[in-house]
């Protein structure tokens, strides 16, 4: 991410903010990974060294790796790494990838996510009232901890999202002003 100040648009001063924020969070989040390599390393000598794991080790295994998965989606967006067909991207002009980028973020990315988001809440919070443990015995209790990953870094890849429309929309102001344009990034 780029610590420089952005220059005096307003568009740009807030997409700025946003990105400071999701990469702080992103950033935060990642250390789930360091979790992670503990409980398989941990898993890996129970079941090799004494022939016996848990499978609450085995469950957080999945809930660390799905956290750092979902949470990473927006760190991607904002560090402009997402997927793209980019062999036809790379030969549009600066102004013709701000309206593609634009027209993909309201017309398929939003609506999208709203919709998963929209309905991931009753999901979490169903699996709160009923209790909702693990299948397993011994398996994880507070099964809405990890579902409620879903609706918070849906919404975090959201507020990405917007970061980016603002600079494409930042973008497409200044270049119909200038006659040329500025990347915003």
């Amino acid at each position: 991410m780029n610590d420089v100040p952005p220059p005096g648009s307003m568009l740009l001063r807030l997409s700025h903010g946003i990105d400071r924020s999701v990469d702080a969070i992103s950033k935060t989040v990642c250390w789930c990974y360091l979790l992670l390599v503990a409980a398989i390393i941990i898993q890996l000598v129970l079941r090799k060294g004494f022939a016996q794991g848990l499978i609450a080790l085995e469950e957080l295994q999945w809930h660390l790796y799905a956290i750092g998965i979902l949470f990473g989606l927006s760190y991607a967006q904002i560090q402009d790494r997402h997927i793209r067909v980019d062999i036809l991207y790379q030969r549009f002009s600066e102004r013709t990838k701000a309206v593609i980028e634009i027209s993909g973020l309201l017309l398929l990315a939003f609506p999208f996510l709203i919709t998963l988001f929209w309905h991931s809440l009753p999901f979490v919070y169903d699996a709160w009232r009923i209790g909702e443990a693990s299948s397993s015995p011994s398996g994880l209790p507070m099964r809405w901890l990890i579902k409620a990953v879903i609706p918070a870094s849906t919404g975090l890849l959201m507020i990405a999202m917007f970061s980016t429309l603002l600079r494409k929309l930042d973008l497409l102001f200044a270049s119909g002003k200038a006659g040329g344009g500025r990347n915003g990034r």
